[in-house]
């Protein structure tokens, strides 16, 4: 819930167990505790999303087991395995860092990856607010990070298990020629339009394709987004990063996205949550502020964690009582 700095501060002090996101100066100033934060000033709140530089919004937790840690470029691809067996990590991640590059291009190789539920986002900052830096914080001693990740691992009792969840409004447009890519990574400047090399920038500009549209790869039968940052003296700029093994299509169009993006969350309004959070673009684009977005509370993020790093998409983290 959002939440005022001293309710936040006096949840803090309760010992009480807490995800919290809000603006850089505010996660400063929080006293040492039981948490971890990141930045942004986006959030989805009950009453409607919104952006505000005066409130955080705090996720408490009531599970014993936990661990915080802190995680490099050089020692992030040990995070699943010091995930809980049975349980689920959030891990936070500043935009634009080592750390952010390192897992967004090599997560899906990290050991137990996809043996444990791995969720989280990349931390950000207000997009019309100069001077600002994406942090992420361990509160247990107040460490603040622009260069490293941290992660709440939350092991659950025995009769309970997590489940990762994404909701994608796009998908491939199958008229769309296959794009692929000799160069990997979140900047390129060629690619392959149906076997024969092209210039990204100079396809988009001849076709007319709306960027606000990403690129959806072909993961095993799984849409997975690319989104599009800019264009910028021939070069494209993602938010993730394509790999040479995967073929993308441009997503089919969206006449309306806000109401698209409605239409698809219309149906969890039962949904009981752990944790969720939601991309800045579908914010953006679907023009959402003021919006309410049903069950869904949390973070707007700079890009999602659903084990890997991926874009336009919300994420969420439910968890199912097994019958003695």
């Amino acid at each position: 819930m959002l939440m005022s700095f001293q309710e936040t501060a006096k949840f803090i002090e309760d010992g009480k167990l807490l995800h919290i996101a809000g603006t850089e100066a505010l996660l400063k100033k929080l006293p040492k505790g039981k948490w971890v934060g990141g930045s942004t000033e986006y959030f989805m709140a009950k009453d409607g999303s919104k952006i505000s530089n005066e409130f955080l919004f705090v996720t408490e937790f009531p599970y014993e087991a936990f661990s915080i840690k802190a995680y490099s470029a050089a020692d992030i691809e040990n995070v699943a395995v010091d995930a809980f067996d049975n349980g689920f990590s959030i891990l936070i991640i500043p935009f634009d860092s080592a750390v952010h590059r390192k897992y967004a291009q090599n997560a899906d190789g990290f050991k137990d990856m996809f043996m444990k539920n791995i969720v989280g986002w990349i931390s950000g900052l207000n997009l019309g607010v100069v001077g600002q830096t994406p942090i992420a914080v361990r509160g247990t001693d107040a460490s603040i990070y622009s260069d490293e990740a941290v992660a709440l691992h939350l092991g659950l009792p025995s009769n309970k298990t997590a489940r990762v969840n994404i909701i994608n409004i796009f998908s491939q447009d199958e008229s769309s020629p296959v794009i692929t890519f000799a160069e990997e990574g979140f900047s390129v400047t060629k690619c392959f339009i149906d076997g024969k090399e092209t210039v990204l920038a100079d396809y988009i500009a001849q076709n007319k394709i709306d960027i606000k549209l990403p690129l959806v790869g072909d993961y095993a039968g799984n849409g997975i987004n690319i989104s599009f940052k800019t264009i910028e003296n021939g070069v494209v700029n993602f938010y993730a990063p394509v790999f040479n093994h995967i073929q993308y299509r441009i997503a089919k169009n969206i006449e309306d996205y806000e109401k698209e993006f409605h239409n698809k969350i219309a149906g969890f309004k039962e949904v009981k949550t752990e944790f969720s959070c939601n991309c800045i673009l579908n914010f953006l684009h679907g023009e959402l502020e003021g919006k309410n977005i049903e069950t869904f509370e949390g973070p707007i993020t700079f890009g999602e964690i659903a084990y890997q790093l991926v874009n336009q998409t919300l994420v969420y983290v439910t968890t199912e009582t097994q019958q003695p």
